[in-house]
């Protein structure tokens, strides 16, 4: 009997090893926040492929748009903590939704498990090319003129693209009204279609319709100049000095997700943001991959959590 206990326990053991082992055996879904046509779609396509050649399974990426990446946010948080939902987020749902949002339904820091920092970057302030504006201080005469008339559009509430807004409105005393898209994809479409005068657009969705005429960039919102964009000056060189608004995607799974798996996805990404073909295409769209350990990615949301908290609370950002 003890035998056959000494066995039976072997068995399970080698059962575990192999499970583990074997991961992944079946699809994994890369949950986006945003609907088709944006930035984040976007980069999780072009790393869905490399990362599917490397794992040897398909990643299958899964749009579950709205209310700025919190819907697709919550479903991971909630997804079961096995490696086969994992989310491409940004700093919205990540770290400032909780400053937002009551009944939020998930906490962040609590209920997500950082994998890897993706890709870091600056938003680009575009108007309607029919928009009498060359520069950011006409942007900010015409909203001066015009008080609570100008609109600006971003990808969703509390997203990187309203904490711009948000903030240029606190430096330069300007009243906007903010509308909230569902993505890039649609607030470009808005923008497009004259239903906003501005838009604080991913490189990613704004780059072709520049080059095309239809809309026009007048700022950045990094530190420095955009590497795509070298002759449009930031925010900061433009009578801001010290503003920032940088944008960024992380990979998340749900929190209890076993360390060894969050260990082979941070593995299996980092060299998929280091792959010459995955790094040509991001920068074409003018992001700049940045593969982080997993440690560094918790590090990095803590002080995103507290330095947007204090924006919100100046900016008396309230859900819409």
């Amino acid at each position: 009997m003890k035998n056959l206990l000494i066995a039976a326990i072997a068995l399970l053991a080698a059962g575990n090893v192999q499970a583990q082992g074997g991961y992944p055996n079946r699809p994994i879904t890369m949950v986006v926040g945003f609907a088709p046509g944006g930035g984040t779609d976007a980069v999780a396509r072009i790393l869905a492929k490399s990362l599917s050649d490397s794992m040897g399974q398909q990643v299958l990426v899964e749009n579950r748009a709205g209310a700025g990446g919190n819907i697709a946010t919550d479903y991971v948080a909630r997804a079961a903590p096995d490696g086969y939902t994992i989310l491409l987020g940004s700093v919205g749902s990540l770290t400032v939704a909780p400053h937002v949002i009551t009944n939020l339904g998930y906490a962040p820091l609590r209920d997500l498990a950082p994998i890897t920092m993706a890709v870091v970057f600056s938003n680009v302030l575009v108007v309607q090319a029919s928009l009498p504006v060359q520069t950011l201080a006409d942007f900010v005469k015409l909203a001066k003129d015009k008080p609570g008339t100008v609109t600006y559009g971003s990808s969703g509430i509390v997203g990187a693209g309203h904490l711009a807004g948000e903030l240029l409105k606190i430096r330069a005393g300007i009243d906007m009204i903010h509308v909230p898209y569902k993505g890039g994809g649609p607030a470009m479409q808005g923008m497009l279609g004259g239903q906003i005068m501005a838009y604080f657009a991913t490189p990613v969705s704004a780059g072709g319709h520049m080059k095309a005429g239809k809309i026009r960039a007048i700022a950045t919102t990094g530190p420095k100049r955009a590497a795509l964009l070298p002759d449009v000056p930031t925010v900061s060189e433009s009578g801001y000095p010290g503003y920032e608004a940088t944008n960024w995607y992380a990979y998340v799974a749900p929190a209890k997700t076993p360390k060894e798996i969050i260990e082979r996805l941070n593995r299996e990404l980092v060299k998929a943001l280091k792959d010459p073909a995955a790094v040509g295409l991001l920068h074409k769209q003018g992001l700049e991959p940045s593969p982080s350990t997993s440690a560094e990615l918790a590090q990095y949301m803590e002080r995103e959590y507290e330095t947007w908290g204090k924006v919100v609370k100046q900016a008396g950002i309230q859900a819409q």
